[in-house]
């Protein structure tokens, strides 16, 4: 019972900090995405929200391992 509200837990702080990363993670992808699909002239290959979605995920689990 213990162990299943502390998995709870990790999993809320997990959310709390995906969300704050994500939040401030997609104006910048969208900027960038902006720029780039400018320069080459053509779309890239990964949307600003999945770009976001992947940085804020891989600086979540980098936050929390440590």
């Amino acid at each position: 019972m213990r162990s299943r509200s502390r998995d709870d837990a990790n999993r809320r702080e997990y959310i709390a900090y995906f969300a704050v990363i994500f939040l401030v993670a997609l104006p910048m992808a969208c900027v960038t995405w902006t720029l780039t699909a400018a320069r080459h002239m053509r779309l890239p290959k990964k949307s600003p929200l999945r770009t976001a979605w992947s940085e804020a995920s891989i600086i979540t689990s980098m936050i929390l391992s440590a």
